[in-house]
C-alpha cells in the first residue's frame, strides 16, 4: 500500500463517487429539516436521518485522500448548497401560475430565512473543517492505528460546534437559554452516537477504499488553512 505526505495526483472514479455522495448527504439534509420528528422521545430534525452520513464521508475523505482532498470536497458542497439556495429562493420570487395553489407551502418548507443561512453554511463550515483537521492531525499522532478513536473524536469535535453555532445563530434571542444548551447538546448527542454506531460501515468503505485505490494519505507537512482551496 502507499502511503503518501499529501494527496497528490488526479482523481479517480472512487473519490468523485464519494464526493458526489457526501454533497448529496448535504443538501438533502438541508432540504428535510424543515421537518421536526419525535424520536425516542427526543424532538429531531428529520435531517437527523442523513446529515451525520456528510461527517461519516467526510471522514472516509480525509482517512484515505487526506486533507487537502477534504478540503476542496468540503467547499464543493458549500458551493452545491448555496446553489441550491439561491434556485429556491429564485423560484420563490417568480410569479406563480394563476391556476397554481402551492405558493405557500412552497416558501413554508422550502423558503429560508437570512438567519437560517447565515446559521446553515457557518456551522456547516465550522463542523466540517473541525472534523478533518481533528481527524487529519489524529492520524499522525497515532500513527494510522485505531480509526474508531479518530472517526469517533474527530464527529465529537465537528458535530459539537455546528450544533452550537447553527443552533446559537438561528435561535438566540428567540429561544430561552436553557432551552438553547440543552438543544445544542441534544443535538450533539445524538449525531455523535450516530456516528458510533456507523463505525463498523466506516471501517469497511475506507478498508475497501485503501486497497481499491493503493492510497493511505498521512498529512504530514500539509497546511490546514480552510482558505487554500487550490492548493
Amino acid at each position: 500500500m502507499t502511503k503518501r505526505n499529501n494527496g497528490q495526483g488526479g482523481y479517480s472514479a472512487w473519490f468523485v463517487f464519494i464526493a458526489v455522495v457526501f454533497t448529496t448527504c448535504l443538501i438533502t439534509a438541508n432540504i428535510i429539516a424543515v421537518k421536526l420528528v419525535r424520536v425516542w422521545g427526543l424532538i429531531l430534525p428529520a435531517a437527523i436521518v442523513i446529515f451525520p452520513l456528510s461527517y461519516v464521508f467526510g471522514d472516509v475523505l480525509t482517512e484515505v485522500y487526506g486533507y487537502r482532498r477534504a478540503r476542496q470536497v468540503i467547499w464543493l458542497g458549500f458551493f452545491c448548497n448555496f446553489l441550491t439556495v439561491m434556485a429556491v429562493l429564485a423560484g420563490q420570487a417568480m410569479p406563480p401560475a394563476s391556476f397554481w395553489d402551492g405558493q405557500a407551502a412552497y416558501e413554508r418548507i422550502l423558503g429560508y430565512t437570512p438567519r437560517l443561512l447565515v446559521a446553515s453554511f457557518s456551522a456547516y463550515l465550522v463542523g466540517e473543517f473541525t472534523n478533518a483537521f481533528v481527524l487529519a492531525k489524529m492520524k499522525i499522532a497515532t500513527r494510522g492505528r485505531w480509526l474508531w478513536t479518530r472517526t469517533i473524536g474527530s464527529t465529537v469535535a465537528g458535530q459539537a460546534l455546528d450544533s452550537a453555532v447553527f443552533i446559537t445563530i438561528a435561535f438566540y434571542g428567540v429561544v430561552p437559554l436553557p432551552a438553547l444548551g440543552s438543544t445544542i447538546v441534544t443535538q450533539w448527542l445524538v449525531k455523535s452516537a450516530y456516528e458510533a454506531a456507523v463505525t463498523p460501515f466506516t471501517y469497511w468503505i475506507v478498508g475497501f477504499l485503501k486497497r481499491r485505490e493503493g492510497v493511505d494519505v498521512y498529512d504530514v507537512g500539509t497546511r490546514f488553512n480552510p482558505l487554500l482551496l487550490l492548493e
